[in-house]
Parts: C-alpha cells; structure tokens; sequence
C-alpha cells in the first residue's frame, strides 16, 4: 500500500516536471526574431562548421555557419552562430532544431544579440630609462 502512494507521488511529480519543462521551453521560445541570425548554444566540441552547416542546411538559404573556437586549443567553445537570407528562414530554423540533439547534445537556439563593443585595451607603461616602471597602488616596482 505504501509502495502504491509513493509510486503515483513519483509520477505525480514527474509529471509536473515534464509540464515545467515545456513551460520553460515556451518561454524561451517566445521572444521574436529581427535578424536572419542566429546564435547556437550547447555544441559538442567535436561539432565543425561543417556539421552546423549541415544540420541548418534544410530550413533555408544559409550565409554562414560558424562554431566558435578557442584561439589556443582550437577546440570549439560550444556555442556558434548561424545566419540565414531571410528572417522567416531563420524563424523555421530556430522552430525546427531548438532543443533538439546535434553530436550527441542538445543545442538550443536563440536570435543573436548585437555585439557590443569592448572597451579600449589599456596600453602597459614604459619602463623609465632606470628599467623601473610605475605601479599606481604600490609606488615604485622592479
């Protein structure tokens, strides 16, 4: 008896769970797209340009397909982006593998954001003609 309570707990709450989940999925899908980009997470780090452009391949015209990749290892960092000619081929992209298995992972999809731009890198100072150079908190450093 008290196996049969616990069992339809178990299933009560995996139930919730699931009804949870696509609420959660709605949400994230209900915002619309202004651009033919879009930008791709949750990437396997074997997945190649290559394999993007061949799974987004079937929803439209692709311009690009780019996974990102670490400037040191050149292994991917698992998110990419994809644009496509127009937006109503990204919206059918975006509706057909968000959320879906690429590699072995499942990816989602989102509109791109614009890049934003970074603030100016600040330039190290030169060593005075006595090889020390200036440390703004500390004072003087060798």
């Amino acid at each position: 008896m008290a196996f049969a309570s616990s069992f339809r707990r178990v299933l009560g709450a995996s139930t919730s769970a699931t009804s949870s989940i696509l609420q959660f999925g709605s949400i994230r899908f209900s915002s619309t797209l202004t651009s033919p980009k879009l930008f791709v997470s949750g990437l396997s780090r074997l997945t190649t340009d290559e394999k993007l452009r061949d799974a987004f391949s079937p929803f439209g015209q692709l311009v690009e397909a780019k996974v990102i990749q670490d400037r040191m290892s050149g292994r991917s960092k698992g998110f990419g982006f994809v644009s496509y000619a127009t937006v109503e081929e990204a919206e059918k992209a975006r509706e057909g593998m968000n959320a879906k298995f690429l590699d072995g992972w499942v990816i989602f999809v989102d509109p791109a954001k614009p890049r934003e731009p970074r603030p100016p890198a600040q330039l190290e100072p030169e060593p005075s003609e006595s090889g020390f150079r200036t440390n703004k908190t500390v004072g003087w450093c060798g």
